[in-house]
């Protein structure tokens, strides 16, 4: 594991903690579940009090999204299709929009957490990423955000690991952030191999891994 870690404590105003995606939909018994997803819910509220800056983002999908299966006729969850910005996987209907699948987990705390982005409200296009939509172009905003805030360091947690939480990290290095994830603090789908390509491109990219306790270790 990468134990590279920045001079700057989490709680400096250039420090955000993005979490990614924890919603009922990719927790056990929700309609896309991560395995032991629930369980990083804890870690993520001990992390998030260590950072002064959190961002939360939060799937959104209407009814019918194009990355649904059933929008698909004959077609399954987890077929890959190709449409005009390239492959999607087909999922299972998950996160509609006002659905208790949508819903942020009530044991999430992080009261000081200063914005929700939605991402994946676009009907005709995926979104995986926190920061770029799924055809590459269409910006979500989150880089200027955190731009005009001089934010310029994120760490990363949430889920899935090898999927949005992957996604937003190599977008965020693309952007120009300095990037961790927090392993410990993510749960992948590894689907076909998905999870061992998703750490390959992330440390090709400059991604760090580190671990939870780099960051609860340090002082307050």
């Amino acid at each position: 594991m990468t134990t590279t870690f920045p001079s700057l404590r989490p709680s400096d105003p250039r420090c955000a903690l993005l979490v990614i995606d924890v919603q009922y939909d990719f927790l056990p018994g929700g309609a896309l579940a991560v395995a032991d997803g629930d369980a990083v819910v804890p870690l993520i509220n001990r992390l998030g009090a260590q950072f002064r800056n959190v961002i939360i983002t939060q799937d959104w999908h209407p009814g019918g999204h194009i990355s649904f299966a059933s929008t698909h006729a004959g077609r399954a969850p987890f077929d890959t299709i190709t449409l005009p910005y390239g492959p999607q996987t087909l999922w299972p209907d998950h996160c509609v929009q006002a659905t208790h699948g949508a819903a942020l987990h009530a044991d999430l705390d992080l009261p000081h957490a200063q914005l929700v982005l939605r991402k994946g409200c676009n009907q005709g296009i995926d979104s995986y990423s926190a920061f770029i939509e799924g055809d590459r172009t269409t910006q979500t905003g989150l880089a200027g955000y955190l731009k005009e805030r001089g934010i310029d360091s994120v760490f990363v947690v949430g889920l899935a690991l090898d999927f949005c939480v992957a996604w937003s990290a190599l977008d965020a290095r693309t952007a120009g952030f300095n990037t961790w994830v927090i392993e410990d603090a993510c749960r992948a789908i590894d689907l076909g191999g998905s999870l061992e390509k998703a750490w390959s491109e992330m440390l090709a990219a400059g991604v760090e891994r580190i671990d939870s306790t780099n960051i609860l270790s340090l002082p307050l």
